[in-house]
């Protein structure tokens, strides 16, 4: 079992393996993002939150996932165009993962265990749910889709320097 989420190693959006160790020192918000959801407005929020916060340290790494209503059916190259033309993305996204069922990616096996939903759930329930992580890698929260970025700011900056 995982100690925390710099255990894990995860591949970019262009498909390049990238160690989570690499975010250590950061507090991070990962959230499984879709292109044709009705929270992708979200996108909007999740990158100013990143303009404004990265600087203080706050990492937002995107994971883009087909399971809800197949609302990421695009390739990486689509999604990464999507997200650059309409919302401006500049945080880092990753490939296309599963986070729930015998796909799921190990990091989203870690994050539902260490951050169980209402009433201890684990499974993923929509897009854009998102986990917060604490500077020693730590999950420390769970928020639903429909919390919108800027309602859990100040969860994150209790956690930022």
């Amino acid at each position: 079992m995982a100690k925390n989420i710099y255990d894990f190693k995860v591949k970019n959006i262009k498909g390049e393996d990238k160690s989570l160790k690499d975010y250590e020192g950061k507090v991070l918000l990962i959230v499984n993002v879709a292109s044709k959801c009705g929270f992708t407005p979200q996108y909007k929020e999740l990158e100013e939150m990143h303009k404004e916060l990265s600087e203080k340290g706050l990492c937002i790494l995107g994971f883009p996932c087909n399971q809800f209503g197949a609302q990421e059916p695009g390739s990486e190259e689509d999604i990464q165009s999507f997200c650059s033309t309409n919302y401006g993305v500049t945080f880092d996204m990753f490939s296309k993962v599963e986070v729930n069922g015998p796909n799921e990616v190990p990091l989203y096996s870690y994050l539902k265990e260490a951050c169980p939903g209402i009433l201890n759930t684990t499974g993923i329930k929509w897009n854009f749910t998102k986990f917060l992580i604490d500077k020693e890698g730590k999950a420390v929260k769970r928020f639903a889709p429909n919390d919108k970025p800027f309602s859990i700011v100040e969860h994150i900056e209790k956690l930022l320097p």
